[in-house]
């Protein structure tokens, strides 16, 4: 009787062990997950929701809440200019539509930037800062970049023509930079960004100043413009840059001097007494 209860005491002994191992692992366990999920709260950013494109759009559509969908944002990450619940894309009682700007691909966040206000047109108005205008340069596959330009690049513009002699002392024909990194904004009658391939273009559109819209309205009339396309990239200006004949061929001007005659002097000479004395008179010849 007591072997039998001497046994069933260390079973018992066995299961109580048994049953404190299993929980401990069952406590370390939940204690490790409840440590993962702390440290992934505390990776987790605020978000806010914003406007993106539910489909590819293009320039000039008309765009609707059709054409949008809102997805969180990370707060901290969210686009300047970005549409969001404080600057709503659709004003409450708003019935004009806004026009898409610039081609947007799906699930790209809608800036103003890309859009028109409600009720204005996707026009070369829109485009043009304030105190800019609009100027039309004609080209050709030479002078256009081979037909490479897209609205939004930049361009240096070059001028070619003879100078009148009686305002400069350089020989033949001139080429020389009047303006650097002109922003286009059209390419014919076309102010979309995403033209598919190389187009030959008769115009181009540029944004300027009023007093370059002069400058390159005097140039055009007077001589040859080209472009010369600047990287998307590149941040530096050019310098003034100006070469002729004489500096394309390395020769170097020589600057011809004037000989100066000498003035005529005539004179006759008489004695006075023992002095020989040399008189002045006006030259007969």
């Amino acid at each position: 009787m007591r072997m039998v209860f001497g046994l069933v005491l260390l079973a018992g002994i066995a299961l109580a062990g048994g049953a404190v191992y299993m929980a401990k692992n069952y406590i370390g366990q939940y204690q490790t997950a409840l440590a993962k999920e702390r440290a992934q709260r505390e990776k987790i950013v605020p978000t806010i929701p914003v406007y993106v494109a539910e489909r590819p759009l293009k320039y000039g559509e008309a765009l609707t809440e059709e054409d949008v969908r809102q997805v969180d944002w990370p707060e901290n990450a969210i686009p300047e200019g970005t549409f969001t619940a404080d600057n709503p894309l659709f004003a409450e009682g708003e019935t004009e539509l806004r026009v898409v700007l610039r081609a947007m691909e799906k699930d790209e966040a809608i800036m103003a930037v890309k859009v028109t206000l409600p009720g204005e047109e996707a026009g070369l108005t829109s485009r043009l800062e304030r105190g800019m205008r609009a100027f039309a340069i004609k080209v050709d596959v030479a002078s256009g970049v081979s037909g490479f330009l897209r609205p939004g690049d930049r361009v240096d513009v070059y001028w070619t023509g003879r100078v009148d002699q009686s305002l400069s002392q350089t020989r033949g024909e001139v080429t020389k930079l009047i303006e650097a990194g002109v922003r286009l904004i059209a390419i014919d009658q076309n102010a979309a960004g995403d033209l598919d391939g190389a187009s030959i273009a008769r115009t181009v559109t540029v944004a300027v100043a009023p007093g370059q819209v002069a400058t390159l309205a005097q140039a055009q009339s007077t001589g040859r413009l080209s472009l010369s396309l600047v990287g998307a990239e590149d941040d530096t200006i050019a310098s003034a840059i100006e070469v002729d004949q004489r500096t394309l061929l390395g020769i170097a001007s020589q600057e011809v001097k004037a000989e100066v005659e000498e003035e005529r002097t005539c004179s006759i000479r008489t004695r006075r007494g023992a002095d020989v004395v040399e008189i002045p008179i006006p030259c007969t010849n």
